[in-house]
């Protein structure tokens, strides 16, 4: 019963933190727009809304590792292996601002929606080639203002033990827009959320910053080789990284279980 009250409380958080960062959100866009084509310090803002919602929830301990970029203008195509919808909450506790690629169906709920839009972040329609096409316009541009951009290139939440395949889109706009990638390890996260429900569990999770990849003097034909190397490093960091945490991933404990 205390989890339950728990998680009502932690989803009644987060609805008043987006109620009163909204209208600070459209206070700061008006006074920064004007010299921030980026919208780094209004991404800044909603990044730091995700933290102070964990901060105040009694089930959640999070945590960050690994390297911590030096210049937060240094754009890079950000890459991480995808959980549970509280992946997002977690890799905001990163330091510096990035621009999340989302399904399009997020911008539709209204305040979260509308902050997602003023922090510049970008939709797309996982089912529409046209989106997509668009959706990857839109990072370039957001590189070349210098703020990176976070993609899945799994494209949706894996429900299984091991990683869905990596999409080439994150790849081939890193090779394009010749910036480095910056891979990234999150576990925990899986248990922090019941299947299937928005119910709030307790779970410890930490997401890790892996040594950036470098895409200088790639082309196309070298993106399938470029995936299939990060995601084995995101592999393998997930899988050191749940096993520090003592949260064994789905497979391990399978395992376990087949030999008791």
């Amino acid at each position: 019963m205390s989890q339950r009250l728990s998680s009502y409380w932690a989803w009644t958080v987060i609805v008043v933190v987006l109620l009163i960062g909204f209208p600070v959100m459209v206070v700061l866009l008006a006074l920064t727009a004007p010299f921030d084509p980026g919208r780094y310090a209004a991404g800044r803002l909603f990044r730091l809304m995700a933290v102070t919602s964990v901060k105040l929830n009694p089930l959640w301990r999070f945590s960050t590792s690994g390297l911590m970029i030096s210049d937060p203008r240094r754009p890079y195509v950000m890459v991480s292996n995808h959980e549970s919808y509280a992946d997002i909450f977690l890799i905001s506790h990163l330091p510096w601002e990035m621009k999340w690629l989302a399904k399009a169906q997020l911008f539709k709920i209204p305040v979260m929606g509308w902050i997602m839009r003023m922090a510049g972040d970008i939709p797309v329609d996982r089912a529409s080639r046209t989106s997509g096409i668009d959706a990857l316009a839109r990072c370039r541009d957001r590189l070349d203002k210098r703020v990176s951009v976070m993609i899945f290139p799994e494209g949706t939440r894996s429900r299984g033990a091991d990683l869905l395949p990596f999409k080439d889109g994150a790849f081939r706009l890193a090779v394009d827009a010749g910036v480095p990638l910056l891979p990234i390890a999150v576990a925990g996260t899986r248990h922090c959320m019941a299947k299937g429900s928005f119910r709030f569990r307790r779970a410890t999770a930490c997401c890790r910053v892996l040594e950036p990849v470098s895409t200088a003097g790639l082309s196309m034909d070298d993106v399938p080789a470029l995936r299939d190397r990060v995601r084995a490093t995101i592999d393998d960091a997930r899988r050191a990284l749940a096993r520090e945490l003592g949260v064994a991933t789905p497979e391990e404990s399978a395992e376990e279980s087949a030999g008791a």
